[in-house]
């Protein structure tokens, strides 16, 4: 447990942001930064800390106080924003992360990177590890997400060669939860908000492609871990290795739903990943692994979405 530190964490009003700021808060001061183009500030209400609006394409540290670390959550993340937000996705990852490794430089403070498995494309290699390059179209319809995270680790190995910045990179993999929004566009969001109003769930392609998905806790008890460790210019793979089928899944989420939905399908999108699975054996050697099975937590997802949904 992380404590008595002071901690920025840019987009920290998103998914897995305001979570990790809801636990960071517990035991430290901790200052959110988001432009509030994909997250809400709802998400973030009745978390003790500061809170400014604020989009990282533009230098902060005269907006912000010193801060002994920094979580960098902030890019949209869903291919819903991918398709809205396709600049906004790379500049954030490219010019907002200069900014938050000059700001970290500055301050003398230690990054932790959120990158993405997207950063492994559609793998040849299964699972993937972290030695693994990937499989990527750099002009495809999610290329402003997969390239600009590559670029983004890129740059934070740079820094962390040249000028012996303090930064370790989290890939995170497919993650669910409390927080997520209804209109997400993944998988867990649109396959219980079409279960809950008994509508057709979709499945794109025969539902045959696999992801594995990782409870929102087990995620930000995962990027603690990385940043407590002291480990510099290293990247982990997060996530929870199990490995499910999208139709298995949709299956599930109606079963647990109670609802009579119908399950339809539609042409896979392009580029989209045919199997998703990390190796963790790398983390795990930090003494970190995921502790919430998926019938647990879809459960518990399911319950949020029903307060949530009008």
């Amino acid at each position: 447990m992380i404590k008595n530190r002071k901690i920025l964490v840019t987009g920290g009003a998103g998914f897995v942001g305001s979570n990790l700021c809801k636990n960071l808060a517990l035991e430290n001061e901790v200052i959110c930064v988001d432009n509030l183009i994909t997250g809400n500030i709802a998400n973030i209400k009745e978390t003790n800390l500061e809170f400014i609006k604020h989009d990282i394409t533009r230098p902060f540290r005269d907006k912000v106080k010193k801060t002994d670390i920094i979580f960098n959550l902030a890019s949209p993340a869903s291919p819903v924003d991918y398709v809205n937000f396709p600049s906004e996705t790379l500049l954030t990852n490219s010019i907002g992360m200069h900014n938050v490794l000059e700001a970290a430089r500055s301050w003398g403070s230690r990054v932790l990177q959120a990158s993405s498995s997207e950063v492994y494309g559609d793998p040849l290699v299964h699972p993937q590890k972290e030695d693994y390059w990937g499989h990527v179209n750099p002009v495809g319809p999610r290329s402003c997400y997969d390239e600009g995270k590559r670029f983004a680790e890129a740059l934070c190995m740079s820094y962390f060669r040249k000028l012996k910045s303090d930064v370790v990179i989290a890939r995170i993999f497919n993650t669910y939860g409390e927080n997520m929004r209804v209109d997400d566009g993944r998988v867990i969001p649109n396959f219980i908000s079409q279960a809950l109003k008994n509508k057709p769930i979709t499945v794109y392609g025969d539902g045959k492609q696999t992801r594995s998905f990782c409870y929102v806790s087990d995620m930000v008890n995962g990027l603690c871990t990385l940043i407590d460790s002291n480990i510099s210019g290293e990247i982990f793979n997060v996530g929870n290795p199990d490995e499910y089928r999208i139709i298995d899944v949709a299956e599930k989420i109606r079963e647990l739903c109670n609802s009579s939905s119908k399950i339809t399908f539609k042409d896979l999108p392009k580029d989209d990943p045919s199997k998703r699975r990390p190796d963790i054996g790398k983390i795990k050697k930090l003494g970190w692994r995921p502790m919430v099975v998926f019938n647990k937590g879809i459960k518990r997802t399911i319950e949020y979405f029903k307060r949530v949904i009008k």
